[in-house]
């Protein structure tokens, strides 16, 4: 690991270098942001576009949880996926192997390789629809996360069942020079720098905002027991810059433009945990392996290098009463990625890497009209037009070991290397309006349609040969429609309720060159639709000083895209090298189109105390269940119940249980997400003034209850568990400056969230004998699945102690 020192020198460097950039040293002190009054008790107003225009979160008639840029600096976020730590219910991910991002909420999960280019969850940023697997790699400079629950599509972007999330990042100021630096080193081997400068360049006209990152960190803490490796141990390394521009030449006319750039290369090793730990009978590892420890086993790293360019623009126009907006952005991915084929660890020295590339490009326009002065003093609406274009190219290099007999040594005989492209182009065209009725100053009824126009092609080739070629083409309607009701200007009760869509989708993973007509119903789904029920009530208590909202919520899907978080063994045929192929045991998360209900329960609750202290609460609950759903499944007893497997069968046993469909099938009815229904923030700060400064003490409790995994492991369950985080500082009391000491996840609780069947290895094994005294290989492959002794995990994140100074001066 490196040493703090050094971290530390790299952030006071970088933050020398960034504040000298800066024009903020010309900027008085006086004109920083005033200081709060210190007798107000009243909670700051919430506002949010979740609806299109400025609102307060308490007048929009769903659930809303609005991070603001105040709330990810006191809880030092650093990385995008501790968002969730303040949204309960909500769970980031991102790929181990770079590919994509994941979030899911409201009871369903989302894989990438599952759901393609529509997940359950929509991510936008700066108001165009973008991949997680970009927004997760960083945060900076970031004006304000909403994440929006329930369907969505009405009002923005595409239709997504489970909800949005938008990101904001900050604009240009045209009349306030000024800036930020923020630096954080802890003792885990982490330096994190960012920023940003404002230049008004024509007062009141235009003006430009320069923002960057650089992060060094070791990547996910992992060390391998291979002592090879210890010039390999892992990293991971961030760098990202974003300039900003607006110009408001005339009263009528605002145009926006933004350029990002983001490079991440990360190595790392695969976290396992020895299978005995939690099944006694299990064989005893060759090292013992526990959580805690935080290793691998592996003698090959994973490597993955991305870079992303994200370009945004936007025009608004307004005239009589009504603005005209278009909002454009295109965005490209270039990932790099190499990942050992290996998992069990039976070829240690050998190369076994697949590489894989991907050059991923998106497009999207939207033109929409809204009012901005109520016309005929009744109505709000937003009409608009929506295109998106996307194209997928990915190849890959499959490596497959050719074993030697024994009687020669075991050794590899070579390594066949299956070419594997995957082509792919979508296109999403819709229309969408949405009008808000405002009856008297107390009522409002909306309702929305959007009409979706999707079509996708996709192109599988494994050695060059075309094994499929998938057509998804769809046209559909989806609504939303809500009333509220004020009963005083602090009570507001709603309901609502809306549909949603997801094309049909094409899983990616399984290069077999004979799929048989049951896998290939696994993994060519047809679309998915939902419809969605929500109830709740908002309220603002004791003088404006609480804030309490609850709903409820009911969701059934038809057709959702379920995933195990373990593979299903199937029959794989493959090359021999030889222009022949050979069948083998081979692993893949296959994907089932399930009936899913959710059910589910939400609240929030905030209260200033004190001028000085104040406390709030967030909690999620949903819980999801597939209804008697069919699944891709291990059945080797042919009971038609999933199979408790932690040991790869043997090619006969497979061949015999699944006949000439290469897999099972099973009645399934079970959870639908893996993530706990249940979870909670709590979180709370005091201040105090400490002669010309003020101390600060904050605190935040982050809950999830148990969850149930894959049925199938009985090994995978996560007990509830809490994660405490405790912060302490020094300000200015204009917020010109601020020291924070932290420790997160302060009691060092380390849970295993998911965990793996045994690690398996499927190769071919040359058969031998002894004839005429001479070693001889006596046939054609066969195939051979070695299980090993540890299982792949992921964990709570460790206990870190750090520091972060930021200085802020001007327009921040």
């Amino acid at each position: 690991m490196t040493s703090i020192s050094t971290k530390a020198l790299r952030g006071v460097s970088l933050l020398a270098l960034m504040a000298s950039l800066a024009p903020v040293a010309a900027v008085a002190q006086t004109q920083a942001a005033p200081a709060a009054d210190p007798s107000s008790t009243s909670l700051t107003e919430i506002i949010v576009t979740a609806r299109r225009r400025d609102e307060s979160i308490q007048d929009v008639p769903a659930v809303v949880n609005a991070v603001t840029s105040e709330a990810l600096q006191k809880v030092n976020i650093r990385n995008f996926t501790e968002v969730q730590s303040l949204v309960p219910g909500l769970t980031l991910t991102s790929n181990s192997n770079g590919t994509g991002g994941n979030a899911q909420i409201r009871g369903v999960n989302f894989d990438i390789n599952a759901s393609g280019n529509n997940p359950t969850v929509e991510f936008y940023l700066n108001d165009a629809p973008i991949t997680a697997g970009v927004v997760l790699q960083q945060i900076y400079d970031v004006g304000q996360i909403e994440v929006l629950r329930g369907p969505q599509g009405t009002l923005r972007g595409r239709a997504s069942p489970s909800g949005s999330i938008t990101i904001t990042t900050k604009k240009p100021d045209l009349y306030r020079e000024g800036g930020y630096v923020s630096s954080t080193v802890n003792d885990i081997g982490t330096a994190n720098v960012n920023g940003a400068v404002n230049i008004p360049v024509v007062e009141g006209v235009a003006a430009i905002r320069i923002g960057g990152l650089y992060n060094d960190d070791d990547g996910n803490l992992t060390r391998s027991t291979d002592t090879t490796q210890e010039k390999r141990k892992a990293y991971s390394r961030t760098e990202s810059g974003r300039i900003s521009g607006l110009v408001t030449p005339i009263d009528w006319l605002r145009l926006e433009g933004s350029y990002q750039s983001i490079v991440n290369n990360f190595r790392n090793f695969d976290p396992v945990e020895s299978f005995s730990v939690v099944n006694p009978s299990a064989p005893a590892s060759p090292t013992l392996i526990k959580a805690d420890d935080r290793m691998g086993f592996q003698a090959w790293p994973r490597t993955v290098k991305q870079r992303y360019n994200i370009y945004n623009w936007r025009s608004e126009v307004s005239a009589l009463g009504q603005q005209l907006i278009y909002q454009g952005q295109h965005y490209t991915q270039d990932i790099y990625s190499d990942e050992s084929q290996d998992p069990a660890n039976v070829f240690p020295t050998t190369d076994l890497i697949q590489h894989t590339v991907s050059h991923i490009k998106s497009t999207s326009q939207e033109v929409r009209l809204q009012n901005q002065e109520r016309v005929f003093d009744i109505f709000d609406y937003v009409v608009g037009y929506f295109d998106n274009k996307n194209n997928t190219p990915t190849t890959l290099n499959r490596p497959t070991a050719v074993r030697l007999p024994a009687v020669m040594g075991g050794g590899v005989a070579q390594v066949v290397q299956t070419a594997i492209g995957r082509a792919g182009h979508s296109r999403e065209k819709s229309i969408y309006g949405n009008v808000t009725a405002h009856i008297g100053d107390a009522t409002q009824i909306s309702g929305g349609l959007r009409h979706i126009d999707y079509n996708d092609v996709g192109q599988l080739l494994v050695g060059g040969a075309l094994i499929s070629q998938d057509v998804h083409a769809d046209k559909k309607w989806v609504y939303t429609a809500s009333i509220q009701h004020s009963f005083t200007r602090d009570l507001m009760v709603y309901v609502n309720t809306g549909s949603s869509y997801r094309p049909g989708i094409t899983a990616v993973g399984d290069f077999n060159l004979a799929p048989s007509a049951l896998e290939r119903s696994f993994i060519n789904l047809p679309a998915e639709t939902s419809k969605s029920y929500e109830a709740g009530v908002k309220s603002t208590l004791f003088d404006h000083r609480m804030r309490l909202n609850v709903s409820g919520f009911h969701q059934k899907f038809a057709n959702y895209p379920y995933r195990a978080p373990n593979g299903v063994y199937y029959v794989n045929t493959t090359s021999d090298g030889a222009g022949g192929t050979v069948q083998q045991v081979a692993q893949f998360n296959f994907v089932a189109a399930v009936p899913v209900e959710v059910n589910g329960v939400e609240g929030e609750v905030s209260y200033d105390l004190t001028p000085n202290w104040n406390i709030g609460a967030v909690t999620s609950y949903a819980l999801g269940k597939i209804k008697n759903g069919v699944i891709p499944c291990n059945d080797l007893n042919g009971d038609g119940k999933p199979d408790v497997t932690t040991v790869a069968p043997s090619l006969a046993a497979l061949q015999a249980a699944t006949g000439g469909n290469n897999l099972s099938k099973c009645k399934a009815s079970q959870r639908s997400s893996f993530q706990p229904p249940f979870s909670t923030t709590i979180q709370s700060e005091y201040s105090q003034p400490i002669g010309n400064f003020e101390g600060y003490v904050r605190g935040l409790v982050y809950y999830n209850g148990k969850s149930q995994g894959d049925p199938t492991n009985t090994f995978d369950d996560v007990k509830g568990y809490a994660l405490a985080n405790l912060y302490a500082g020094l300000r200015a009391p204009d917020r010109a400056w601020e020291v924070t000491l932290y420790a997160k996840n302060l009691f060092d609780t380390t849970k295993v969230l998911s965990r793996t069947n045994p690690l398996s290895t499927s190769y071919q094994q040359l058969p031998g004998a002894i004839i005429g005294g001479v070693p001889t290989i006596t046939g054609r492959p066969a195939a051979v699945t070695d299980t090993s002794t540890y299982t792949g995990i992921t964990t709570t994140p460790p206990r870190e102690f750090g520091v972060t100074l930021r200085v802020a001066l001007g327009s921040r």
